[in-house]
């Protein structure tokens, strides 16, 4: 005789107990609140405001070369997340990024973060836990503060 906990059953579902019940669970992080993983809508307006000056800058100072824009908004994610762990996008919406340990990521993570995130995939691609493949190529995390 086949005993049911060998072949399991469909009425009982998906066996779901190693799947978080919230992004960052798995991290060791909140569920909300300051330290808890940056949500998407605070992600994307804090992107929008970072592009938004970097095309202001590009359109006084390169006549709005979409190349230079793109290098502006560059060397501002590098710049400011590399050394304070925040954009002005970032800072207005609360969010910063960190190590896993906490503390800035540092001038390489924020270089390479950067070019992934201009390269827009990587950015849009992300785990359960709501980390970017650029978060997550450079070991950062994205966090309410």
């Amino acid at each position: 005789m086949v005993d049911r906990k060998d072949i399991g059953s469909w009425l009982t579902g998906p066996d779901t107990s190693g799947i978080s019940k919230y992004p960052g669970e798995r991290l060791g992080l909140p569920e909300s609140g300051p330290g808890s993983i940056a949500r998407a809508g605070r992600r994307i307006v804090a992107i929008m405001i970072d592009w938004g000056i970097a095309l202001l800058i590009s359109n006084f100072a390169f006549g709005g070369d979409s190349w230079a824009t793109l290098a502006v908004f560059a060397i501002e994610q590098t710049l400011l997340v590399g050394t304070l762990g925040y954009s002005i996008g970032h800072r207005i919406m609360g969010i910063a990024v960190i190590k896993p340990g906490g503390g800035t990521p540092g001038p390489l993570a924020g270089l390479v973060r950067a070019v992934l995130l201009c390269l827009v995939i990587p950015a849009v691609i992300f785990d359960p836990d709501q980390r970017g493949l650029h978060d997550k190529a450079m070991n950062t995390l994205l966090i309410r503060r």
